[in-house]
C-alpha cells in the first residue's frame, strides 16, 4: 500500500502525537508499505523533503502562525498531488487542514481514516478563541467526509463532545508504544549522571511544561511527600523552556519550582532521546501524569513507564485513567487535586511492589507492528466497502 499520513507537526517536534505518528509511520515502512508524511515546515532549518526511518517526509512552508497553528498557502496544491499518488490517507486530528484532505479522499474514493488524539483547548485570548473555532469547524467537516475515525479508548470517545457524535464511524485501536532495549549498565550510568547524590525516591514526569499538564498539582503535592521522604526528587523529562503559547504559564510556575530546585528536590532533564527515555523510566519509583483536561487522551508515557517496570499515577480523566485501570499498575487520582496526588504518591512509594506487574504482556499489546496491522485491516475493510458501493 502507498500510505499518506498528514499532520501539522511531525518529528523532530516532540509531543505524544508526533511520537505516535513517527512510530506508526516507521512500522508501516518496515512492513513493506510506501509511506509519505506530509507536514509543516514549522522550523525553517528543516528540509522541505527528506527520508527518515524509511519514511518520506514532505514539509510545506509556513507563511505565518496563529497561536499554535500554522498557515500554509501551498498546502492545498501539495495535498492535491500527494493524495492522488497514494492509496490510503491517515489524518491526525486536531488539524485545521484535515477537512480539505478528507474531502479529496472521499471524492477520489481513497480510504481515509482520522486518528483523533484529543479535544482541542487553546490558550486564552481572542485570537486563540477564533483559531479554536476555525479548527473545530474543520474537524467537524473532516469527520463528515472521512470513512472511519480511530481513537485510543472507548472511554475517551464516549466522553468527548466531538467523538460521541461519530460513534458509528469509530474504531478503537491502542496507540503504538515501544522503547529501545538498553543494558543495565546504561541504566546505571544514566542514574549516576542525572542523580549523582542518589536521592530517593525519584518521582518522574515526562511532558512539556504546558498549562494542561497540571505541573502545579505536582508542585503543590510535593511538600507533603518531602515530609515523609526528605530526599525525594522530581525528575522532569521534556521541553520546559520557550514553548509557543506557554510563556505566561512558564513565568507563573517557575518561581515555585525554583524553590525545590534549590534544595535538590526538582531537576529538569530536558528533551531525552529514545535511548535516554529507556534509561529514565527504570530509574523512577513512580511516574505521575496530573493532566487537567481533555487535551490529554491517554498518556503514552504511562505505557512506556509500565513496560519499564514503573507504576503510574494518573488523573481521573477519560482515556488517561485507562492504562492504570487496564493494567492495574498504579493509582487514579482526582483531577487538579494536590491532596489526592500526595496521598497516592505516599501509598505507592510505601508499597511499590503491590503495583508491579509483568511488563511483557503490556509490551506486546502496544508494539507498533501490532498497531500497524490493526490499521492495515481497517484500510482493507474500507477498500472492500468502497468496491461494493
Amino acid at each position: 500500500m502507498r500510505i499518506l499520513i498528514i499532520l501539522t507537526y511531525y518529528r523532530p517536534h516532540t509531543s505524544g502525537l508526533t511520537i505516535y505518528a513517527e512510530r506508526l509511520a516507521q512500522a508501516f515502512a518496515r512492513r513493506g508499505h510506501t509511506v509519505t508524511v506530509m507536514t509543516s515546515q514549522y522550523d525553517k532549518s528543516l528540509p522541505l523533503e527528506e527520508m527518515a526511518g524509511g519514511v518520506r517526509i514532505v514539509r510545506v512552508p509556513v507563511f505565518m502562525r496563529v497561536s499554535k497553528g500554522v498557515i500554509m498557502p501551498s498546502f492545498g496544491a501539495t495535498a492535491n498531488r500527494l493524495v492522488r499518488e497514494h492509496d490510503v490517507i491517515q489524518l491526525h486530528l486536531p488539524q485545521f487542514d484535515a477537512a480539505g484532505v478528507a474531502l479529496r479522499g472521499r471524492l477520489l474514493r481513497k480510504p481515509t481514516v482520522i486518528t483523533y488524539h484529543c479535544d482541542l483547548r487553546m490558550p486564552p485570548g481572542l485570537l486563540s478563541w477564533a483559531a479554536n473555532q476555525a479548527v473545530l469547524l474543520m474537524n467537524e467537516l473532516a469527520a463528515q467526509f472521512t470513512h472511519r475515525i480511530v481513537t485510543y479508548t472507548q472511554d475517551y470517545a464516549e466522553n468527548s463532545p466531538y467523538l460521541r457524535r461519530y460513534l458509528h464511524k469509530l474504531k478503537v485501536i491502542p496507540p503504538p508504544v515501544e522503547l529501545p532495549r538498553v543494558t543495565s549498565e546504561a541504566v546505571r550510568e544514566f542514574r549516576q549522571r542525572t542523580n549523582p547524590q542518589d536521592r530517593k525516591p525519584v518521582i518522574g514526569m515526562a511532558a512539556r511544561l504546558a498549562t494542561e499538564k497540571g505541573v502545579e498539582v505536582l508542585v503543590e503535592a510535593l511538600p507533603k511527600v518531602l515530609e515523609a521522604y526528605p530526599q525525594a526528587q522530581v525528575q522532569f523529562a521534556g521541553t520546559y523552556q520557550n514553548i509557543v503559547g506557554e510563556e505566561a504559564y512558564y513565568a507563573k510556575i517557575m518561581p515555585r519550582i525554583a524553590r525545590f530546585q534549590q534544595i535538590g528536590a526538582w531537576q529538569f532533564l530536558g528533551n531525552l532521546s529514545p535511548d535516554q527515555m529507556a534509561c529514565f523510566y527504570p530509574n523512577l519509583d513512580v511516574l505521575v501524569l496530573p493532566s487537567l483536561n481533555s487535551t490529554e487522551a491517554f498518556g503514552l508515557v504511562q505505557i512506556e513507564a509500565m513496560i519499564s517496570g514503573t507504576p503510574s499515577i494518573a488523573s481521573n480523566l477519560p482515556g488517561v485513567r485507562q492504562p492504570v485501570k487496564i493494567h492495574e499498575m498504579g493509582k487514579v487520582v482526582e483531577i487538579g487535586d494536590p491532596h489526592s496526588l500526595a496521598e497516592a504518591l505516599l501509598e505507592v512509594l510505601s508499597n511499590r511492589q503491590a503495583f508491579i506487574r509483568d511488563p511483557q504482556p503490556i509490551r506486546q499489546r502496544y508494539l507498533p507492528d501490532t498497531i500497524a496491522q490493526e490499521y492495515e485491516k481497517l484500510f482493507t475493510e474500507i477498500q472492500q466497502d468502497l468496491r461494493r458501493s
